[in-house]
């Protein structure tokens, strides 16, 4: 069971709403930012937010404040960082903190990782480059997280195939998913069996590498 709590913080750019959904005795605590084309109710966000507090850890959803003013285009990415670090200075973390994101959001937790003084980086659909572009390639965004990463990949992802990233990018496949973590009617597998794949998987890394980081914070 979790304790859902939500607030409004300032950041440099205006408002940004946190949503916490608690865990009863907190391991660690998961920061998530959201993507560019949709907000922290993302079928993979909303998943992890529902499930992961009874497993140990309290999952803070960040809406930015491009997405609470109800605007449909997001802000550049350095105002993202900002607001991301804002937000997470006033969250006053008492467990070891993992930040992650899907699309941009995990684009900016990758960027701000060690600034936040992370243990970890959760890097949902990481878009490595745009559509149809791969020669404009974000990997070193990814590398440059200077904290162990977990990319979780949809098969079918056209910003990214599994195939692209280099071999020793720590990755978790979803079979069949595009860049949302959807699946085809017929696919491999069903829609909540992809975001149970989702859960698990960042279940069991997030155990190993917030376990090897009880110190931190």
């Amino acid at each position: 069971m979790s304790i859902r709590h939500e607030r409004v913080v300032d950041t440099p750019h205006g408002p940004a709403r946190l949503v916490s959904d608690r865990a009863a005795r907190p391991m660690g605590t998961l920061l998530l930012g959201h993507g560019a084309g949709g907000g922290i109710e993302a079928r993979d966000l909303a998943a992890l937010a529902r499930h992961l507090p009874r497993h140990g850890f309290t999952v803070v959803r960040l809406e930015q404040p491009w997405r609470v003013a109800g605007r449909r285009i997001a802000t550049p990415a350095r105002t993202l960082d900002e607001g991301l670090v804002a937000a997470s200075n006033q969250l006053r973390v008492r467990t070891p903190l993992v930040v992650g994101g899907r699309s941009a959001g995990a684009r900016s937790a990758a960027r701000c990782a060690r600034q936040l003084g992370a243990v970890a980086c959760l890097a949902l659909s990481f878009p490595l480059h745009p559509p149809g572009k791969p020669e404009k390639s974000r990997l070193e965004e990814l590398t440059g997280a200077g904290v162990p990463t977990l990319v979780v990949q949809g098969e079918r992802d056209t910003m990214g195939r599994p195939e692209e990233f280099p071999a020793d990018v720590e990755m978790s496949v979803v079979p069949g998913a595009d860049h949302g973590l959807r699946v085809p009617a017929r696919g491999p597998l069903s829609q909540e069996e992809a975001m149970d794949l989702v859960v698990e998987c960042t279940l069991e890394w997030l155990v190993r590498e917030v376990t090897g980081n009880q110190g931190a914070r």
